[in-house]
């Protein structure tokens, strides 16, 4: 139910470098992971970029939208400074330079579709659409080789279903939800992604009887990443690498 690895980077790293950028995938590589979870959004231009907020002023300095700017103005920016001096100038990626860079270092990756407000059947086709085109030398059957597509929206997965039934998708809840089970039939999702603060024995034993891989978000603290294992999840994402490690 679920043939991927066990502990991910939440964000490549994000707390340790700045978030969703390449440093950061190099911070929690030199920490040994070869897995980890990234946002992906939009730019006007359409281009899949790694990106959390739709809006820039958190970790893009300035005011504007992702989706209102192109991308090769988006990887001018500087996501890096906001975090430390040392990551000035760190620019924005583009998925497809992140897809190349987790390969060529072996890193599994949960791409998370972070589509901006109404763009949520675009963001989920052309990253489903990438993402095939990017494995399409992987022999099929093996999921483990490939990316795993998640969302908090149904009509974000649904779209790339439509685009790229190979690559496996898994549906994200922050709290329970009464039709989950039927939500991932229609998807055909092979994983519940689920916020580890609403998650209760019961429900994990739910959804681990159904047949579903279960990973939960973001787990910090390894007193509650040994519980949560206990109760049979399957994975967890950590901003702390260097806390929770990869082999954990």
């Amino acid at each position: 139910m679920w043939p991927y690895p066990k502990v991910l980077a939440h964000r490549g790293a994000g707390k340790l470098a700045p978030e969703n950028t390449l440093a950061a995938l190099r911070c929690g590589l030199a920490l040994g992971f070869h897995a980890v979870e990234f946002d992906v959004m939009l730019s006007k231009d359409s281009v899949p970029v790694l990106m959390h907020d739709p809006e820039f002023g958190r970790t893009v300095a300035g005011s504007g939208l992702v989706a209102g700017t192109n991308a090769a103005d988006l990887q001018e920016m500087d996501a890096g400074s906001w975090f430390d001096v040392r990551f000035r100038g760190e620019p924005v990626p583009s998925y497809e330079q992140v897809i190349h860079f987790c390969r060529g270092h072996q890193i599994w990756m949960n791409t998370e579709i972070k589509p901006s407000p109404g763009h949520d059947e675009a963001t989920g086709r052309i990253v489903g659409e990438l993402s095939a085109a990017c494995f399409a030398d992987v022999v099929s059957g093996d999921p483990a080789r490939l990316p795993l597509l998640s969302s908090f929206s149904m009509t974000a997965l649904r779209a790339a279903k439509r685009a790229a039934p190979q690559i496996p998708r898994a549906l994200l809840l922050d709290n329970p939800h009464p039709d989950w089970k039927s939500m991932l039939q229609e998807l055909s999702a092979v994983a519940l992604h689920v916020n580890h603060k609403h998650l209760n024995q019961e429900w994990a034993a739910e959804i681990k009887n159904a047949g579903y891989g279960l990973f939960c978000y973001t787990v910090n603290e390894p007193e509650r990443a040994h519980e949560l294992l206990r109760w049979g999840v399957d994975a967890f994402c950590t901003d702390y690498p260097d806390r929770i490690p990869a082999d954990f």
